[in-house]
C-alpha cells in the first residue's frame, strides 16, 4: 500500500519516515495520476482544514478515491465545530479530570502526535487522555489546553496543530508516532440498537424548498402506522431525543453546514437506522468528490473540469461555450450558472474562488428535461421526469424573491429506457444502500448523470404518480427491515 503525507507546500515536510511519500495538496488535488492509484492511504497535514480549503478537498477527494484519509471529513467537520469544546467536554471531562487530578499548577498544555504525547518525558500518566483525545477527533496532531477551576480541570481549548509549527526537538517522536499508528491502527465500534421499532421523521415545517410536502409527510406516517412501527415527526428542537427512536429518515434539505448533518451523526452513532446516513450527505452534497467518484468508476457524466486559479484559462478550450459553472455544495439549483463568454465566465469563475478553493465546470448539455431515478437499498423505486421550468435552462428559476418549477412527470420504471435506469443504479449504489435521487440527460445515444441527491423529492401529487400509497410502504419497509436486522444481530 503507498503512504502519502499530504502538506499544504512541499517545503513543510522536515521529517524522514520510511515508506512514506510526501506531496503537496495541491498535487494530490489536480494530479490525475494520484486518482488512479488505488491501494493508497493519505495522511492530510495541510495547515488548514477549514470547509473547502486546500486541506478539506483533500481528504474529500482521499474519500473519493478510497484512499482512508485521516482526518476523515467527518472528522474535519468535528474540528470545525462552534461546539468543540463543549463536545469533548461532555466525552471526556471525567477522564480528564481524574487524568490530570495531581498535574502542578492551574495550566496543563498538551501537544499530540498521533495519539501520543508530545511531552511524553515529563507527562507520562497523561498518555490514555492523550490516546483518548486522538480517538475521538482523529487529527494528527492536537493542541489541548486543560484549565483548573474550583479543583476540577476543564478543557479551554483544542484544535489541531500544524506541522510546520513542530520544533526540532520533537520531529524525532512525530516520525515515530507516525510509523507506531501506521502499524496499529484502532476502529471505533458501535452502540447497541434500541428495542421497539419507532421511526423520527425530521422536517422543517418552516422551509418552502423541502424535500416531502405535508401530504407526503403524512403518507409516510401512515404507511409506518400500517407495517406495525409507530412514527413521530420531529424538528431540529428534538435533537435531545433521538436515543427514544430506532431508525431517523430525514425530510429536511441537508448539507454538510447545517443541523441536519449534526443530526444524521448523532443518530448514527446513537445506533439508529439513518436515511440518508451522514456519510451519504457529504458525498452527496459536494459536486467535486461526485465528479471525481463516477468518472473514478466510468459512470457517464458531462465533459468536466475542476478548475482553480492555475487552469481558469483552459476552461473554454476544453469545454466550449456555453458552458456550466457549479459551486460545489450548491442545492435546488443555486450555485449553478450558465456563462456564454470567456468574459463572463472569467468573472464568474474568481466570484466562486472566493468560496471554494474549487470550482467544477461542465459542457452545456441542453435538454427538455432531466431523467429523475430514485434508488432505494441498491434497487429503482420510481422514474420521473422533471421539465425544465417554463423560459429556463434549469427544471427550478430563481427569479429574484420568485421562484418558478417545471412540471414533474412520473411513469413506471418500465417506461424508461433501460440505460436510464441502469446508469443510474450503478451511480447511486457508489453512495451506499440509502435513498438516492439519480438525476440524469438523455441526448441522443448519450446518457449522463448530472447529480446524485442524498434525500430525493417525495411530493404527493408528483414523485408518487405511478405508485401510489405503496411508494410510502416501500420506504417505511426498508426501514422496518433494517430495524429487525440490528435487533437480531443483538440478540
Amino acid at each position: 500500500m503507498k503512504i502519502l503525507f499530504v502538506v499544504s507546500r512541499i517545503d513543510d515536510w522536515q521529517f524522514d519516515i520510511p515508506g512514506v511519500t510526501p506531496i503537496a495538496a495541491r498535487s494530490y488535488l489536480i494530479d490525475a495520476a494520484y486518482g488512479e492509484s488505488a491501494s493508497t492511504r493519505v495522511f492530510n497535514l495541510c495547515s488548514s482544514y477549514r470547509y473547502q480549503s486546500h486541506g478539506y478537498y483533500v481528504s474529500l477527494l482521499a474519500e473519493a478515491r478510497g484512499h482512508q484519509p485521516l482526518p476523515c471529513v467527518e472528522a474535519l467537520k468535528d474540528l470545525q465545530s462552534g461546539d468543540l469544546v463543549q463536545n469533548v467536554r461532555d466525552r471526556l471531562g471525567e477522564l480528564a479530570n481524574c487524568t490530570l487530578a495531581e498535574a502542578p499548577g492551574e495550566q496543563v498544555d498538551l501537544t499530540i502526535y498521533f495519539g501520543r504525547n508530545a511531552g511524553a518525558a515529563e507527562r507520562g500518566p497523561y498518555a490514555h487522555l492523550c490516546m483518548e483525545l486522538f480517538r475521538l477527533l482523529q487529527a494528527p496532531i492536537l493542541q489541548a489546553r486543560y484549565l483548573k477551576k474550583a479543583d476540577r480541570w476543564r478543557l479551554s481549548a483544542i484544535r489541531a496543530g500544524d506541522v510546520t509549527q513542530i520544533p526540532d526537538s520533537e520531529r524525532a517522536l512525530f516520525s515515530q508516532a507516525a510509523s507506531d499508528y501506521m502499524k496499529d491502527e484502532r476502529i471505533r465500534g458501535r452502540r447497541p440498537p434500541h428495542a421497539l421499532p419507532q421511526i423520527a421523521i425530521l422536517h422543517d415545517p418552516q422551509r418552502d424548498e423541502a424535500p416531502s410536502n405535508p401530504a407526503a409527510l403524512r403518507k409516510f406516517c401512515e404507511a409506518a402506522e400500517m407495517l406495525g412501527m409507530k412514527p413521530t415527526m420531529i424538528t431540529r428542537r428534538d435533537t435531545g431525543r433521538l436515543a427514544e427512536f430506532d431508525a431517523l429518515f430525514i425530510r429536511d434539505t441537508t448539507n454538510v453546514n447545517h443541523y441536519t448533518y449534526h443530526v444524521a451523526r448523532l443518530a448514527a452513532t446513537a445506533g439508529l437506522v439513518v436515511i440518508d446516513h451522514p456519510d451519504a450527505i457529504l458525498r452527496c452534497t459536494n459536486k467535486i468528490y461526485l465528479a471525481e467518484l463516477l468518472a473514478r468508476h466510468h459512470i457517464p457524466i458531462p465533459k468536466t473540469m475542476v478548475v482553480h486559479p492555475d487552469n481558469k484559462d483552459k476552461v473554454v478550450a476544453t469545454l466550449g461555450l456555453p458552458c456550466i459553472l457549479k459551486q460545489p455544495d450548491g442545492a435546488f439549483s443555486v450555485g449553478v450558472v450558465k456563462v456564454h463568454t470567456e468574459e463572463e465566465l472569467m468573472a464568474k469563475v474568481d466570484e466562486l474562488l472566493e468560496q471554494s478553493e474549487l470550482v467544477l465546470a461542465q459542457e452545456y448539455l441542453p435538454t427538455e428535461f432531466d431523467w429523475r431515478v430514485a434508488v432505494l437499498d441498491q434497487r429503482p423505486l420510481f422514474v420521473c421526469k422533471y421539465h425544465m421550468a417554463p423560459g429556463h435552462w434549469q427544471i427550478i428559476k430563481h427569479d429574484h424573491a420568485q421562484t418558478s418549477e417545471g412540471k414533474t412527470e412520473a411513469l413506471s420504471i418500465g417506461e424508461a429506457p433501460n440505460d436510464v435506469i441502469d446508469t443510474a443504479v450503478r451511480a447511486a449504489n457508489l453512495i451506499g444502500d440509502g435513498f438516492y435521487g439519480v438525476d440524469l440527460k438523455q441526448t441522443g445515444e448519450q446518457c449522463c448523470v448530472i447529480e446524485i441527491n442524498d434525500n430525493p423529492n417525495v411530493d404527493a401529487g408528483n414523485e408518487d404518480g405511478v405508485l401510489g400509497d405503496a411508494l410510502y410502504r416501500e420506504v417505511m419497509g426498508v426501514f422496518l427491515k433494517r430495524i429487525e436486522a440490528l435487533k437480531g444481530m443483538a440478540t
